[in-house]
């Protein structure tokens, strides 16, 4: 009741007393931010091989660079919420863009891998400390009709973030600016972080800090050691051919899950407010949700990361055109997860069961095109479009199904708590799949020594190991998302019981 009377008041004050235009001109800034941090998560899929050959980093080292940015945005975006809270949004929002344009800036001046994957965890953290104030921002100072446009255009953002990652990437890439190679993809970063922090203090009024949400530091404390625990000797286990140390570590890291648990019980029971509320995944629909979702997640970011080091490092791609191969699949996601609710309204409760069912059938042909190390042509992109037409339908109610027999006064936690899985899920997908997908492609490391025949037998010897290698990987996301089919179905049940008819 507290948080809804705080911001019900501080909506009243700002939209009455503020004109129409400045809003909006407000929200282009803050959503400019957003558009960076989203752009930074996929722009660097592309430049994987051309920065793994530039900095010679292990594949475990280039999984880091892509889930050491998501680990770290996934693991603080609760707390950047609550401090956005007590420290006041604009301040909050203006911190996390000024360390996340800094990270930039190393991330593109990185003399070597170590000095990239430790800005890639900054740019996590400060992409954490300004996202959440964006959602808050528009709940408080939009209503009616203008927070449903201001909305829809969140939506946007987060679609066509994903779509311009892929091309934007390989255009940096390939066009080799000044000779900088890879840099330039986190460069572009610099200019429009500064701009933004030019422009937000002159049309975002200062807002009022509250005491709404406090912070979970023994939680935060105890959860961020358990997920790196666990989440980065998946990625470095395989290069070292799985020693004991990392398995050690991942045992321990999931040690740590009921004593996480326990902490979040007692913080609880102490009118504190935990990061996980654990009463909320009593709520019918909840923990089928999270499962799906999770499953939803995993696969999906291993197949980015293994699909485009494929088209790169198997089939002789360039950057711009594997940034162009992935964008019909981005484009048909963002088109079908912006109209799906066009679709007749009985269909919705079972739109994540059969999308997700469909979507591991198109992982599944993709890895039968692919596995003699074809590119597999026009039927290629046929594949691409339909799945991501597919994975969006079953992605975009998932979300507001998981919370559909939520309780209100726990919506915060739940939505907080699905967020997080979200973030978290892709860089587990990362670490498990691009394993298995790197662990089955180191021979075609070999594979120019072995093809003395000349260049085109070298080539065609490494695309047929990393062809082999692709459909392996799809092979299991196919079997992993049809798991997540199956676990939707309860939720399907509940959602249509949910419904009246």
């Amino acid at each position: 009741m507290l948080v809804f009377m705080t911001a019900t008041s501080e909506n009243t004050v700002t939209v009455g007393g503020a004109r129409d235009g400045a809003r909006w001109v407000m929200l282009i800034v803050l959503l400019c931010g957003q558009f960076m941090a989203l752009l930074d998560a996929t722009i660097v899929n592309v430049a994987m091989p051309t920065l793994g050959r530039s900095l010679h980093a292990s594949g475990a080292e280039l999984q880091l660079v892509i889930a050491g940015y998501t680990v770290s945005y996934a693991m603080l975006l609760i707390t950047g919420a609550r401090l956005g809270d007590l420290i006041g949004r604009r301040r909050m929002f203006m911190l996390g863009i000024g360390v996340f344009t800094l990270a930039s800036l190393t991330c593109g001046l990185a003399p070597d891998i170590g000095v990239l994957i430790a800005a890639r965890f900054v740019q996590g953290a400060g992409a954490a400390a300004m996202m959440p104030q964006i959602m808050t921002v528009i709940q408080l100072r939009f209503s009616g009709h203008a927070r449903a446009r201001a909305l829809s255009a969140y939506t946007a953002v987060l679609s066509s973030g994903f779509v311009a990652g892929q091309v934007v990437g390989g255009v940096l890439v390939t066009a080799d600016l000044f000779g900088a190679s890879w840099r330039p993809v986190f460069l572009v970063n610099v200019p429009i972080g500064l701009a933004v922090i030019l422009l937000l203090p002159r049309v975002m009024p200062a807002d009022v800090p509250g005491r709404t949400r406090r912070l979970d530091l023994p939680g935060l404390l105890v959860a961020v050691p358990a997920v790196c625990l666990v989440v980065l000797p998946l990625m470095l286990g395989h290069q070292e051919n799985w020693p004991a140390w990392s398995l050690a570590c991942i045992g321990l890291g999931l040690a740590l899950v009921p004593v996480f648990l326990s902490i979040e019980r007692s913080v609880a029971s102490r009118g504190g407010h935990p990061l996980l509320s654990v009463s909320v995944l009593r709520a019918p629909g909840l923990l089928p949700g999270l499962a799906t979702m999770t499953l939803f997640m995993v696969t999906y970011g291993g197949f980015l990361f293994s699909f485009a080091i494929h088209l790169q490092s198997g089939l002789g791609d360039s950057a711009l055109r594997a940034g162009l191969t992935l964008a019909p699949c981005a484009a048909a996601f963002g088109l079908c997860g912006y109209y799906w609710r066009r679709l007749p309204a009985r269909w919705h409760p079972y739109l994540t069961v059969c999308g997700a069912a469909v979507g591991a059938c198109g992982y599944a042909l993709m890895a039968l095109l692919l596995r003699g190390g074809g590119s597999g042509g026009a039927l290629l992109q046929v594949f691409l479009v339909g799945l991501g037409g597919f994975l969006a339908v079953a992605f975009s109610p998932l979300v507001t199904q998981a919370l559909v027999r939520v309780p209100l006064h726990q919506a915060a936690d739940a939505s907080g708590l699905l967020t997080t899985s979200i973030q978290l899920s892709q860089a587990v997908g990362v670490a498990v799949f691009g394993s298995v997908f790197l662990t089955l492609d180191a021979g075609a490391g070999a594979g120019g020594a072995a093809g003395a025949g000349g260049a085109a037998g070298a080539g065609a010897h490494i695309s047929v190991i990393s062809g082999h290698a692709v459909f392996v990987t799809l092979a299991w996301i196919a079997v992993t998302l049809a798991c997540g089919a199956a676990a939707a179905v309860p939720l399907a049940r509940t959602v249509r019981a949910a419904v009246p008819e």
